[in-house]
């Protein structure tokens, strides 16, 4: 496994599938229309794909996931000035962005399952909810997300496009990509 670049806080991104293979994504509460993928960061000594899960479970409600196959390499994203300097009095650390590690989940839960206010352990982090293509995420993600967007797409999506139906018995469940 590559290392994390210097610099950056590391985390995880999650791109969970529903059968039907489109992709969960979330706008903050704030009322803008931007769509994002859940993510956040890593604990001190956690194991990436419980980091996955714990995200997972902190920003949708979502435990009914499996892990279908995880990017080999970390994907970068830069703060501009002023979100990393604001982003100082949370972290307590200036960071030049984050990167993660992606992981692909397949949902196998209902929808009724979804909670945006998550497990309750942490403030709620989206207002909405959607399940989206790629091409309706790409379009409407957050600009600074959306070259790790396109790239984890260019990654994934031949799984993603795979998938028909509740068909999701697929040879990477547990590993990594060979990329």
């Amino acid at each position: 496994m590559e290392f994390p670049p210097e610099g950056y806080r590391r985390g995880v991104g999650i791109c969970l599938l529903n059968s039907s293979g489109k992709i969960f994504a979330a706008s903050r509460p704030n009322g803008h229309e931007i769509w994002e993928m859940p993510q956040g960061g890593v604990n001190e000594g956690e194991d990436l794909k419980t980091a996955a899960k714990r995200e997972l479970m902190e920003e949708t409600g979502v435990v009914s996931a499996e892990i279908i196959a995880e990017l080999p390499y970390w994907l970068s994203y830069d703060f501009s000035p002023e979100v990393s300097i604001r982003h100082i009095k949370h972290w307590g650390v200036r960071y030049k962005g984050q990167t993660h590690k992606w992981f692909l989940m397949k949902f196998t839960g209902k929808d009724e399952e979804i909670n945006l206010l998550g497990d309750g352990t942490e403030r709620q982090e989206f207002g909405k909810w959607s399940w989206m293509s790629i091409e309706q995420l790409l379009n409407q993600a957050k600009k600074s997300r959306k070259p790790v967007y396109e790239q984890v797409m260019k990654e994934f999506g031949n799984i993603i496009l795979g998938i028909v139906g509740d068909d999701l018995s697929l040879t990477q469940s547990e590993t990594q990509l060979d990329i």
